[in-house]
């Protein structure tokens, strides 16, 4: 359960980062919570199952959405 604990903390302090004003649209803040995201989204799937882990996943690409639209942007651009 602490790997959910931690997801939790995570979530709440996206939402909290997010309420702040930024000169660069909260990029070093995206940066920070993915690089801090995605070990915790393994830990998560790996101690609580699959199922979990993609509802963690869609939590999280809820809240840094812009960076996953700029990333399916990029892969649609590289396939043709």
């Amino acid at each position: 359960m602490v790997p959910l604990a931690l997801c939790m903390v995570w979530l709440i302090a996206a939402n909290v980062i997010a309420m702040f004003p930024s000169r660069d649209y909260h990029w070093r803040a995206a940066y920070g919570l993915i690089a801090l995201g995605v070990p915790l989204l393994g830990w998560v799937t790996w101690e609580l199952g699959p199922i979990i882990g993609l509802a963690i996943l869609a939590a999280g690409a809820s809240i840094l959405r812009w960076p996953v639209v700029y990333l399916w942007r990029w892969v649609r651009r590289q396939l043709g």
